[in-house]
């Protein structure tokens, strides 16, 4: 009835993140691996494209994707 958090960083990973759900006797694990740092600057421009002209409050993701 824990959960457990663990961050590695090292050598030239951009991003490699893994979410994993341990049961009793199995594993179910979900990856992502970011190969280069372009895809978070193509992330960031979006946001800043949806944000530009917004009244100053705090959004989600929730209202980026509507």
């Amino acid at each position: 009835k824990e959960i457990g958090v663990h961050a590695i960083r090292g050598g030239t990973i951009v991003g490699e993140h893994t979410v994993i759900f341990a049961g009793e006797d199995e594993i179910i694990e979900i990856t992502h691996k970011a190969l280069s740092k372009k895809i978070f600057a193509v992330g960031a421009l979006k946001c800043a494209e949806f944000i530009k002209g917004k009244q100053a409050r705090l959004y989600t993701m929730e209202d980026i994707f509507q």
